[in-house]
């Protein structure tokens, strides 16, 4: 099966039963060689990341508004589109036949011909293609950059619009897989010659040591290093995040959402593998991939129990060093990862600040006295980040928002701090440091 033959049913999972793509791309990326394997995620993730703009040159060159053709045919011509106007690589001719053959191969052989006629003409025409109207920065944005305009009203309110260009753009961009070194074990350069042997292209971070950034991996779970215990995937925003606790060897720390395991496993490194880091999540398979990472990483210092951040586990009160709230957020902060986020309702968001409140103000709880407490995000918005931990504080006259030192460019905090993407190249991503009174 061809890579656009399966990157057409993955977009077709996302669109018609709301799945997301890198779950849903997982298990069709298996027999495709590495390029196939890659020119289908990258299909997927760049129609998606683009959608808004493409309809709005396809709907110039189809007589037929795209919301009324019959599946699977509006995703036929974002594939052809896609390819057309962003993939250098591959020639037009190649974009209009394949998609074509999709076509009749999804038993729409009568459509065959608009596919043909619509592709056709969006390759003549590509080099001098209708004009998004600019009157409404808006609307321009929205379809320039294929944010619903919700978020770009958002976006521009927070940062104006030369900075909410640039973060909109930066959001659709490719990003490179960033890992994290298992410093206890292994040197960078050891991790470095055994990536680039097996083919993989590695850049060291300027933000961090021990960070390299990867290009070209295939499957990361294969490479030598992986299997060795060499690393870990985490993006310095998070690594940023558990530097920012301030950790020392002998500590016990709480996890509360320690899903995927990237600050558990940052802690345990920090500390020497030296104290006791207990890494909770609502879910046993969740449990049990941090668990193997670890056991991977030899990082004996960290154990799993299942546990609901929101419920009260009398035990634990008073009895941690330092307790991580990493809470679930809209993650608009990851849209370069993630672009199915763009997706999401303003309405999806009204309740996760309620959320969030309850998770932080329980695991409050098990902070001692003179401890640390550590609320983050993966989103940019305020509501869920400053507008969270203004709350609690308020109601808890006994935390207060604490100073911290990250590496530069960042350097001393005081307190809290949002990294946007287009500032610091890393994730966006909020981290606010909470001491308990002794």
């Amino acid at each position: 099966m061809s890579a656009r033959k399966r990157a057409l049913e993955v977009l077709t999972l996302c669109r018609t039963r709301g799945a997301w793509a890198d779950a849903a791309l997982g298990s069709r990326l298996e027999g495709l060689s590495s390029a196939d394997a890659a020119l289908c995620s990258r299909i997927v993730y760049g129609v998606i990341q683009n959608e808004t703009l493409l309809d709005f040159y396809l709907s110039a060159y189809c007589s037929q508004k795209l919301e009324r053709l019959q599946p699977p045919l509006a995703e036929i011509l974002r594939i052809g589109g896609y390819q057309i106007l962003f993939l250098d690589r591959v020639p037009d001719s190649a974009a209009v036949h394949t998609s074509v053959e999709l076509a009749k191969g999804a038993g729409r052989g009568q459509a065959a011909g608009l596919v043909n006629a619509v592709l056709r003409k969006l390759c003549r025409e590509k080099e001098a293609l209708p004009e998004i109207p600019d009157r409404d920065p808006v609307r321009y944005l929205s379809i320039r950059y294929s944010y619903p305009k919700w978020l770009v009203k958002r976006v521009l309110a927070l940062l104006g619009r030369e900075e909410a260009e640039e973060f909109l753009a930066l959001g659709n961009s490719q990003p490179p897989t960033a890992v994290q070194i298992n410093s206890l074990l292994f040197k960078t350069d050891w991790v470095r010659e055994s990536l680039e042997g097996e083919g993989v292209t590695v850049k060291e971070s300027n933000l961090l040591p021990d960070c390299l950034l990867l290009a070209g991996t295939g499957n990361l779970e294969k490479l030598i290093a992986y299997q060795a215990g060499a690393f870990y995937v985490q993006d310095p925003a998070a690594r940023f995040a558990v530097l920012a606790m301030g950790l020392s060897p002998g500590m016990r720390v709480l996890d509360v959402c320690a899903a995927p395991g990237g600050k558990s496993f940052a802690a345990a490194i920090v500390m020497g593998n030296r104290g006791e880091i207990l890494a909770c999540d609502l879910h046993g398979n969740k449990l049990k991939r941090i668990q193997e990472g670890a056991d991977l990483m030899g990082l004996t210092s960290i154990r799993t129990e299942a546990a609901d951040g929101r419920v009260c586990r009398e035990e634990w009160l008073g009895s941690f060093d330092a307790v991580i709230v990493d809470a679930p957020c809209s993650g608009l902060g990851i849209l370069r990862k993630k672009p199915d986020i763009r997706r999401k309702r303003a309405d999806d968001l009204f309740t996760l600040p309620v959320v969030q409140s309850a998770i932080l103000e329980n695991a409050a709880g098990y902070v001692k006295p003179g401890g640390t407490l550590l609320y983050s995000t993966c989103t940019i918005l305020p509501e869920e980040n400053e507008g969270v931990t203004d709350g609690f504080l308020g109601s808890h006259p006994d935390f207060s928002r604490e100073r911290f030192v990250l590496p530069e460019p960042v350097g001393a905090v005081g307190g809290q701090l949002t990294l946007w993407p287009q500032r610091y190249g890393t994730d966006g991503f909020y981290i606010c440091r909470m001491t308990r009174r002794s």
